[in-house]
């Protein structure tokens, strides 16, 4: 979907911030990745599939200037025809999230990815709205789901799930200048507590349990070549 407010964060310090770590982490995820159809479900707004290969790349999403306009509980794609989806703060922001993993887990195709981004609970972004002086807007008022919640989510529904990389290590600040100040955190975050980054990147796998490649049966044909093939004359005499 197409938060109505998202663009307006977007150009303050807090979205430039976020969406800078994001932005980069999606581009080194989906650099390699190929296929023929890719799909971003969503915030509009950020083009998060611009260094991916894939030759079909589209945006969906409830409202915006999106290729695709549709329910992201009902997306208009077949079964099994989608190599690559990446989600930017969609679940945390919907009230059906069981429905889309649901419709995501139908639309790709066996081995294919989805990524999630989304806000870290367990970190200074998710303890921010618990203050008696947090703003009711975006990205505040979300459902935050952890990292570990979400893990399962993905596993009940056969996914197997990458480990997850986080970032924004400074304090949700609303100016500029202190954001800077808080960079230094950031190596040191990484290094010494991953977990509680403001966001996070989930990567997981689409896994079809059983499948089973059947290739052509050559011993049989080989076998079958061999006996009708021509009888030389000096076998035929031997055989006299």
């Amino acid at each position: 979907m197409s938060i109505p407010v998202f663009g307006d964060w977007l150009q303050g310090p807090q979205g430039r911030y976020v969406m800078a770590w994001e932005q980069a982490s999606i581009d080194a995820a989906v650099a390699d990745l190929f296929g023929y159809n890719a799909i971003q479900l969503g915030l509009p707004e950020i083009r998060l599939l611009a260094h991916n290969r894939i030759p079909l790349r589209q945006v969906a999403g409830e409202s915006g200037l999106v290729d695709v306009l549709c329910d992201l509980r009902q997306l208009p794609f077949a079964a099994h025809s989608v190599d690559l989806v990446v989600m930017p703060h969609v679940l945390e922001f919907h009230d059906d999230p069981h429905q889309i993993l649901r419709e995501v887990e139908r639309i790709l195709i066996p081995e294919g990815e989805v990524i999630i981004a989304g806000f870290n609970p367990f970190s200074t972004w998710g303890l921010r709205r618990k203050l008696p002086d947090c703003p009711d807007g975006f990205p505040w008022n979300g459902n935050y789901l952890s990292p570990r919640r979400l893990r399962d989510w993905l596993q009940l529904l056969g996914f197997e799930v990458e480990r997850g990389s986080f970032g924004c290590y400074a304090p949700p600040c609303s100016s500029e200048r202190w954001l800077r100040r808080w960079q230094l955190i950031e190596a040191a975050g990484n290094r010494w507590w991953s977990f509680a980054g403001g966001v996070y990147l989930l990567r997981a796998i689409k896994r079809v349990h059983g499948m089973r490649l059947i290739l052509p049966s050559w011993k049989r044909q080989r076998a079958a070549s061999k006996a009708l093939s021509a009888v030389s004359k000096k076998e035929a005499n031997g055989h006299e």
